[in-house]
């Protein structure tokens, strides 16, 4: 049952930013979600209900350069590659959803790394 616990607190946090966060056409929302084994980011305009955009540890171009999907450098390397496709899509400021979790570890460097590719959050 500690599992069961342990998700619906992440859906009230969840929640709980959401109802704060609105993505828009101009500043799209950065939707963070981590796995065990993965890292999963997304840019979600919530106006017109669209993904935008989508990378995680899986893509070709990120997976190369890894020696492991779980760490730290894996989700930093992730953050540096939705920077590069935003600012290719012409997106230069996004808002950062961490999804419910906390803002440490992996999910701090997803925002570190777009930001260092050149995105605004």
């Amino acid at each position: 049952m500690l599992g069961n616990e342990r998700f619906q607190a992440r859906k009230l946090r969840q929640a709980r930013v959401r109802r704060k966060l609105r993505g828009t056409t101009a500043r799209p929302r950065l939707c963070v979600f981590r796995s065990e084994k993965h890292i999963y980011v997304q840019v979600i305009c919530d106006e017109t209900r669209n993904t935008l955009l989508a990378a995680s540890t899986m893509l070709p171009q990120v997976r190369g350069r890894l020696k492991k999907t779980a760490n730290v450098e894996a989700a930093k390397a992730v953050g540096q590659e939705i920077g590069k496709l935003c600012l290719e899509k012409g997106i230069t400021s996004a808002v950062f959803d961490r999804n419910g979790f906390l803002y440490h570890g992996r999910v701090q460097a997803v925002a570190d790394g777009a930001r260092e590719a050149g995105l605004k959050i």
